[in-house]
C-alpha cells in the first residue's frame, strides 16, 4: 500500500470513507495481505432496503396489479421520516402542485415498507 486517506464525506452518518492505493503485488517492495471473510461482514443500512422498483414490484403483487409511481414511494416514505436528503428536481415555480398519492396507494407502500423491514 503506498497510501492512505480518511474521509468523512457523509458527515451525518456514522461511517466513515477510506481511499487507499494499492500497487501490483510484483511491483511493490512490501506487501500487505488481507483476508475478508464475507461472514463477518454487516451490510449497510442501505444494502438492506428495498429499491423503488422491488416496492413497486411488491405493490403490484400483493394489491392486484396495482401501479404506483416513484413520486408516491418518495411521498410516504418522507411521510414516514425514510427520506431526508434535499430535492435537487424542484419544479420552477413555487406554486406548482404535485399529485398526493392516495390512501390506498399509501396503504400499500407503507405495507411494502415494512415488508422490507424498512419501517
Amino acid at each position: 500500500m503506498d497510501s492512505l486517506k480518511v474521509f468523512d464525506m457523509f458527515p451525518q452518518t456514522c461511517h466513515v470513507e477510506t481511499v487507499c492505493l494499492l500497487s501490483k503485488l510484483h511491483e511493490a517492495k512490501h506487501h500487505v495481505s488481507v483476508t475478508l471473510d464475507m461472514d463477518e461482514i454487516d451490510i449497510t443500512s442501505a444494502e438492506s432496503k428495498a429499491t423503488y422498483e422491488e416496492i413497486k414490484e411488491y405493490v403490484a403483487e400483493h394489491n392486484e396489479g396495482m401501479k404506483v409511481s416513484s413520486l408516491y414511494i418518495a411521498q410516504v416514505k418522507r411521510k414516514c421520516g425514510l427520506e431526508l436528503v434535499e430535492n435537487f428536481n424542484l419544479p420552477k415555480s413555487e406554486d406548482a402542485k404535485h399529485p398526493q398519492c392516495p390512501k390506498e396507494k399509501e396503504d400499500a407502500i407503507v405495507e411494502a415498507l415494512k415488508a422490507f423491514q424498512m419501517i
